[in-house]
């Protein structure tokens, strides 16, 4: 699909007023599926206005493919419907747990990598995938600790779930350095562990640097680490992989955030931009796609992920 960004609302306005791919400057656009399936109002309008321009990727955050509750067949049969409607090209999750007994943390929560895991969300992958009828992509996740019960690496548990599944991956470069650098393994060992002929988007994006943790923010420019691992993820894969810029707090205007996304396109040239470390800060801004468009910017102190 070429290179695009995340759709929010903040843009809404400007794109309505550059909304054919020369004048917005990007490929292809990724919507957040929960801001689509019960809104019929001006979001859901101009969502398919841009499908008639752009192809659509649909990204999910609530699908929590690793719980123990059954699976939200009310989600589901919405979700359905949005991808009838709407034809996107692809539909992702994480590989998480979001909540339990019905309640919804809002959050992308880690599980155990183990074998009763991994039959668990390939189970349920499977069941996914017959219920849309379409392959699901499944994301990895930023971590902050690892259990002592696992038995897989991260890169590992994706690849058995892949062969066993036949899902398809999301790459999320960003989420691999940050999980690398909180939980002290090698990034470039992911990458050389991670199936990569499975992989069909990837994502790149800014953390904050809160001292003992990195925080998956997308409050700000991507720092040149990720540049490096993502030059290295497409030399590896050995072909083009849709590449999406993710930015949900401190957002910029578009045409600022498309100059960024154009760094890609320059890092596939051999020409990484070289850029500060990252600052410490005592807090990072809780930056979620779902509620982008309420206006309001919650913090998370430095201490709570300690």
């Amino acid at each position: 699909m070429g290179f695009g960004v995340g759709l929010r609302s903040c843009h809404f306005a400007w794109l309505e007023q550059h909304l054919l791919p020369e004048q917005s400057g990007v490929d292809w656009f990724e919507a957040i599926s929960e801001n689509y399936l019960d809104h019929h109002g001006y979001a859901r309008h101009l969502l398919f206005k841009l499908r008639e321009h752009y192809p659509i990727a649909l990204h999910g955050v609530s699908m929590s493919i690793g719980s123990s509750d059954p699976l939200d067949k009310e989600y589901l049969s919405k979700l359905r419907l949005l991808c009838q409607e709407l034809e996107p090209k692809l539909v992702s999750d994480h590989l998480c747990w979001t909540g339990i007994q019905g309640i919804n943390s809002h959050d992308l929560l880690p599980m155990p990598l183990t074998e009763e895991s991994l039959t668990h969300v390939c189970a349920r992958v499977q069941q996914v995938q017959e219920f849309l009828q379409r392959p699901l992509v499944i994301e990895n996740p930023s971590t902050y600790f690892a259990f002592q019960e696992n038995q897989f690496h991260e890169w590992d548990f994706l690849a058995q779930l892949v062969k066993r599944s036949g899902c398809r991956l999301l790459l999320d470069v960003n989420n691999v350095y940050v999980s690398a650098k909180n939980l002290g393994f090698s990034a470039h060992d992911y990458l050389a562990g991670i199936p990569l002929d499975a992989v069909v988007q990837c994502h790149l994006a800014g953390p904050t640097d809160c001292g003992t943790h990195l925080i998956d923010t997308h409050d700000k420019p991507v720092p040149t680490a990720v540049w490096q691992l993502y030059q290295q993820m497409i030399e590896q894969a050995g072909r083009p992989i849709s590449t999406l810029l993710e930015w949900d707090a401190n957002i910029p205007d578009f045409p600022e955030l498309v100059g960024e996304l154009n760094l890609a396109k320059a890092v596939l040239q051999g020409q990484i931009p070289q850029r500060e470390p990252l600052n410490q800060s005592e807090h990072a801004p809780l930056s979620t796609p779902i509620a982008d468009a309420l206006g309001r910017k919650q913090f998370v102190s430095a201490q709570e992920v300690e």
